[in-house]
């Protein structure tokens, strides 16, 4: 794995600790969606199987432990996602009964003969039964084991959960370093600009973006918000759009350009709605907080027009009063 600059003293960090044969039994991964936290936790988890690992921790890519790993059947290695529903539709949260069969797979001896590691991604989406399970997993762990939690949303984590586990954070570079790197993934220079600065300094996002159309996904959101606002549509109708792809992706940009419109206004500058009459910047605060946690019920049972609908009618409810 080429490691980007951002993930280089978390790799450094484990590789020490591993030499120094004092990893802890359980690390937890987190930070933002983008930085490469779920690529960086197969390396390292690679690593740790390899027969032929380098000095680095890195490991050799060719050994058999390897090529099971790659292929996803390394029996030392334990997985643990969103399972299929009886109707054959993916659950929205991890359940007790995976964590129940983790804890009896890591009582068992490594058929490799040398660790076993488990992968939970993403952790903050286990429910309280599945929690409590993993709490006493965390509390008596197996020898020779490692758990690895991965998250994007590490305070939904119980603080008792956090406690137990080495955390690792993967935080926003450097404009200049995230620039270089998108420069040297062959993004171009005015684009990578203009992605990073919608992407709010995430290079990860910013790269996709730039070459997966997000860019015109995030004027589409500007063009509703302020449609919105001026009375010129609905928020049925913006709703009904959203719902049919990408949902989740608007709601961000959404929230996100309300962030940045309160902190331009707060400036006395034109943010990136550019709302000619904006409401006060405590409401926009509240519609931030407000989109985000719409984002959240967006993983849940609920219909995502109905909460796309709620979200966007209290967006509307913010434009000044037009008088008759």
């Amino acid at each position: 794995m080429n490691l980007a600059p951002w993930q280089e003293e978390g790799w450094r960090l484990l590789a020490e600790r591993r030499t120094r044969g004092s990893l802890p039994h359980a690390l937890l991964f987190c930070g933002p969606v983008g930085l490469g936290k779920r690529d960086f936790a197969d390396a390292f988890a690679c690593g740790l199987l390899c027969q032929s690992v380098a000095a680095d921790g890195q490991a050799c890519g060719q050994c058999r432990a390897c090529k099971l790993f790659d292929a996803r059947s390394h029996p030392d290695c334990v997985r643990v996602n969103f399972q299929l529903r009886d109707d054959g539709k993916p659950r929205t949260e991890i359940i007790i009964d995976q964590i129940r069969a983790l804890g009896e797979r890591l009582a068992l001896t490594a058929q490799f003969g040398g660790c076993q590691i488990a992968l939970i991604d993403p952790a903050d989406a286990m429910n309280l039964s599945a929690s409590n399970a993993l709490l006493k997993t965390l509390e008596e762990p197996t020898a020779a084991t490692l758990i690895i939690l991965l998250s994007d949303s590490p305070a939904r984590l119980s603080a008792t959960i956090r406690s137990r586990c080495q955390r690792i954070d993967f935080r926003l570079p450097s404009t200049a370093q995230a620039l270089a790197w998108l420069a040297a993934q062959g993004v171009g220079e005015k684009t990578a600009a203009a992605a990073l600065q919608a992407s709010g300094g995430n290079p990860g996002l910013a790269q996709a973006w730039a070459g997966g159309g997000g860019l015109a996904l995030r004027e589409e959101v500007v063009t509703d918000l302020r449609a919105l606002h001026a009375g010129k549509t609905t928020p049925l109708d913006v709703a009904n759009r959203w719902a049919k792809a990408e949902a989740e992706t608007r709601l961000w940009f959404a929230a996100a350009l309300v962030q940045g419109e309160a902190h331009a206004q707060a400036g006395g500058a034109t943010g990136p709605i550019a709302l000619t009459s904006g409401p006060d910047l405590t409401k926009l605060t509240l519609w931030f907080d407000q989109a985000n946690r719409a984002r959240t019920h967006l993983r849940g049972p609920l219909r995502p027009e109905l909460v796309l609908l709620e979200v966007l009618s209290t967006w509307g409810a913010l434009a000044p009063r037009r008088r008759a």
